[in-house]
């Protein structure tokens, strides 16, 4: 067992208005299980690369061990080549009976290693790397949302395997995955870094506790200082008419030294009482000034969902879909009335996305029926955020949104004002995410269509979704592989 220490780490990017990590200190064990948490484009990722070596920073990260990065970097003209071509253009030193043990833990015949890489299912790419990773003994793993794009099948299968190993640091946004294999949590707060022993669960109980001491501790001296600035001013109030009865009096006894001395020790305490009110002031100040800093605003979110005349907006009678002519489902019955939230549940491949096209008018061969209420109006979040270029100004006008309401929403989703300058390419994958959801909840639909929305997505955004979804009730048809959240949402399942 060695350490990884950081010191006083500051970085930013080239030309950025602000600093990414600024003067960060803690230190990690390489035989941890690390569940690494925090919103999205708070610098996870980038943290991953400053390990790596990719850029230039301030301060100092010590370490004994070699890292390794998932998922690596495939060069595209090595995509068609065999699996264990690749390997061997990738690590040349790799051991193929380790290759294989790790294959075999994570469920995955060894067949695939004579395959072209690319004809490998998301899944399968997932193992395999993380075979590959793991097989390289002595390395600590960087292992970088390995879930996204996998069916809930494959994500049990990564987090058992995940669940048997150690030494890696595992960025991800599934509760339950995290609270499955890690013992340890990093997580990046809005004003500093921490760490502690434990799972997703007990992190994020410890930090409601945490944040309910805080805000009643801010309640108690928020009225302390109310009440000492009161007694502050009260007490300097009678040092002012206590000091002014030294001079301007009549009588004799008044002018007399020794009563002058009296009213001048008793006008000096009146005086000591008001700094002494003012010092606990300014103390209880300081105090508050601690609270509250690493609370997320979690703010609700609204949705404006359109009622359709009819019940059902959407029925399938022995529908099969076919792809390149092949049949890739069963014979598929399901209704979307008003009001439901259907997710669609399957293996990636089995023609979920495929049913999503087809509903929103693409040309898709189908067999048996498939009725869509006249005059449906839909709105879609797609997987695919490769498309988003430009401003956001641009997206906005080319979408026809309302910018007031459009930059409004993406505050709530933990946009800093900074983010809308920068161009949409340069916005991290859960900030492109936020970007399609923030247009759908502009939309009024009577239908909802969102295909694996939370790609990307950090805890605290899921959570906001979640509580939507809830409050607001929209008719949604769902592709998500977050067993927290469709269990959280969901009023019925189509599997297929």
């Amino acid at each position: 067992m060695s350490q990884i220490s950081v010191s006083n780490l500051t970085f930013c990017y080239e030309g950025s208005y602000d600093n990414i990590f600024e003067n960060v200190s803690f230190q990690i064990d390489t035989d941890w299980k690390l569940g690494f948490i925090g919103r999205n484009g708070r610098g996870k990722t980038t943290f991953l690369n400053l390990l790596l070596g990719k850029y230039e920073y301030s301060g100092h990260i010590h370490s004994s061990v070699a890292f390794d990065y998932f998922p690596f970097l495939i060069p595209e003209k090595s995509k068609n080549h065999n699996t264990i071509d690749l390997i061997e253009e990738l690590y040349s030193d790799y051991e193929l009976w380790k290759v294989c043990r790790e294959l075999s833990l994570i469920d995955v015949d060894t067949e695939v290693l004579y395959r072209p890489f690319s004809t490998l299912s998301n899944g399968e790419q997932t193992k395999v790397m993380l075979a590959i990773l793991f097989s390289r003994e002595h390395n600590f793993l960087l292992i970088d949302e390995p879930t996204n794009h996998l069916d809930m099948p494959t994500r049990e299968i990564v987090k058992e395997y995940l669940a048997g190993k150690k030494g890696f640091i595992l960025v991800s946004h599934d509760r339950y995955f995290l609270d499955s294999c890690i013992d340890h949590v990093l997580v990046i707060n809005k004003a500093n870094i921490t760490v502690e022993q434990g799972n997703f669960s007990s992190w994020w109980e410890n930090k409601k506790r945490q944040d309910e001491f805080e805000l009643s501790e801010n309640e108690k001296l928020k009225k302390e200082i109310k009440r000492l600035s009161q007694s502050a001013k009260t007490a300097s109030d009678w040092a002012d008419k206590v000091e002014a009865t030294k001079i301007g009096r009549n009588s004799l006894e008044e002018k007399s030294i020794g009563t002058r001395s009296y009213i001048g020790e008793k006008s000096r305490r009146m005086q000591q009482r008001r700094k002494n009110l003012e010092r606990r002031q300014e103390r209880a100040i300081e105090e508050k000034s601690k609270l509250l800093k690493n609370i997320e605003s979690v703010d609700s979110l609204k949705i404006i969902p359109l009622t359709h005349h009819k019940d059902v907006l959407v029925m399938g009678k022995d529908l099969v879909i076919y792809y390149d002519d092949k049949r890739i489902t069963k014979e598929l019955n399901f209704t979307i009335a008003n009001g439901d939230r259907v997710i669609l549940q399957g293996k990636n491949g089995c023609g979920k996305s495929s049913l999503i096209k087809k509903i929103l008018g693409q040309d898709i061969i189908i067999t048996g029926k498939l009725d869509i209420a006249n005059g449906l109006i839909i709105s879609y979040v797609s997987q695919d955020t490769s498309f988003l270029k430009g401003t956001l100004d641009d997206f906005i006008e080319s979408n026809g949104l309302d910018e007031t309401l459009f930059k409004a929403i993406l505050r709530k989703l933990d946009f800093e004002r900074v983010q809308f300058e920068k161009t949409i390419e340069n916005y991290s994958g859960g900030q492109k995410k936020k970007v399609l959801i923030a247009r759908s909840l502009c939309q009024k639909a009577h239908l909802y269509i969102w295909d694996e929305p939370l790609n990307f997505i950090d805890i605290f955004s899921r959570m906001q979704i979640e509580q939507l979804i809830k409050e607001f009730q929209p008719t949604m048809l769902i592709v998500e592989h977050d067993r927290y959240f469709t269990e959280s949402i969901g009023t019925k399942v189509v599997r297929f």
